[in-house]
């Protein structure tokens, strides 16, 4: 094994080629999720701290409806590719369009609840559909 990181490597097409096929499905898409970030000009999930202002963007993987304190809650969890975190539209029930597999936007200020990243009533930017 060289002392040299996989990723500082240089990269040729043969080996690109390689990592492809070596590569999970789930890896794929975490990559590809992480370059739409970038294009995107977002800030990564994973670097984001408690009360920064941040524009995220990525993949919706679960939306559910569950009440906090009696109000009712619309939750749904966004990934990235780099790590997930949790928006929440409170005295919300459902919203056209928020649904698991979508892409989007969201802006706000980043919280922590439970050890989790959380956005609360972010202003939010659905992607179109034929870009998925």
């Amino acid at each position: 094994m060289s002392a040299v990181p996989r990723s500082e490597k240089p990269v040729g097409r043969f080996r690109r080629m390689l990592d492809r096929l070596s590569s999970s499905q789930e890896d794929l898409e975490s990559e590809e999720l992480r370059e739409d970030t970038a294009v995107a000009g977002c800030t990564r999930i994973g670097d984001c701290h408690d009360r920064q202002i941040v524009t995220v963007t990525g993949t919706l993987r679960t939306v559910t409806l569950r009440p906090r304190a009696g109000v009712p809650a619309l939750e749904a969890e966004l990934f990235d590719g780099s790590a997930a975190l949790d928006v929440v539209w409170l005295g919300r029930r459902s919203i056209v369009g928020i649904e698991p597999g979508r892409k989007l936007i969201a802006s706000g200020r980043i919280s922590m609840s439970r050890g989790r990243r959380v956005l609360f009533n972010p202003k939010y930017e659905l992607r179109p559909l034929g870009r998925e």
